[in-house]
């Protein structure tokens, strides 16, 4: 069986010792290469052809992120993971836009990292049970997010009827209260009332606030105003 060929890069000595000790008690693997800083990483990436790069964010001159997507931009073959102390959200998405395949915590221990690289060596993503609960964790709350925006965003959640949404969709126009009340067969009192009845409802006082809300909410015209 062919052995996977890693390249390590982590700019801590002790690290890439502790990795490369590890590593080498699996035949399965074979250690090409290490570096300690991204310029090294990429460099030695084109030289040697690894199949995976083991990779740290933070490295000096350039990081884990931009060594990824130069490794990822030239040599599209080679597999990256990540290997890091950071469990954050953005962090994970960066390096995933990057073109990184997986994304595994210093603390994992042997079984996890080894799973790790099999996972990415066979084309499959890889990710720490707690970063994989940081992705889901961060897509449920964008979720929930839109969710409740969609629920604001809407004419019925803030109590409006529909000759009021009518009325707030000719005023996002820039019509006058007297063109309102023509277009819609209204007096130009009730339409005064109908203005009134928006402000309150809306919490908004003026007419530019008005007109903000109605874009919110989509009140696109679908019908001019008679002059």
């Amino acid at each position: 069986m062919r052995k996977t060929r890693i390249l390590i890069a982590d700019d801590h000595d002790v690290v890439r010792s502790g990795l490369k000790a590890l590593l080498r008690t699996s035949p399965e693997f074979a250690i090409v290469g290490e570096a300690a800083d991204g310029e090294e990483a990429v460099r030695r990436a084109g030289d040697l052809l690894p199949d995976i790069v083991m990779m740290d964010i933070s490295m000096p001159r350039l990081d884990g992120i931009g060594a990824t997507r130069l490794i990822k931009q030239h040599h599209p073959s080679i597999r990256i993971i990540i290997l890091t102390v950071y469990e954050e959200e953005e962090y994970v998405y960066q390096i995933l836009h990057a073109g990184a395949s997986g994304y595994v915590l210093k603390n994992a221990g042997k079984r996890e990292i080894f799973d790790a690289i099999k996972a990415v060596r066979n084309g499959e993503r890889f990710f720490s049970p707690g970063v994989s609960r940081l992705i889901i964790d961060g897509f449920l709350k964008r979720a929930e997010e839109q969710d409740r925006n969609e629920k604001k965003a809407s004419p019925e959640s803030t109590g409006l009827t529909k000759r009021e949404t009518e009325v707030l969709k000719y005023i996002a126009m820039g019509c006058t209260n007297r063109q309102i009340a023509e277009t819609l067969f209204l007096s130009f009192r009730t339409v005064n009332t109908h203005r009134a009845n928006l402000m309150q409802k809306l919490d908004i006082h003026d007419t530019a606030g008005l007109v903000r809300h109605a874009l919110s909410l989509g009140l696109l015209p679908d019908a001019s105003p008679k002059k």
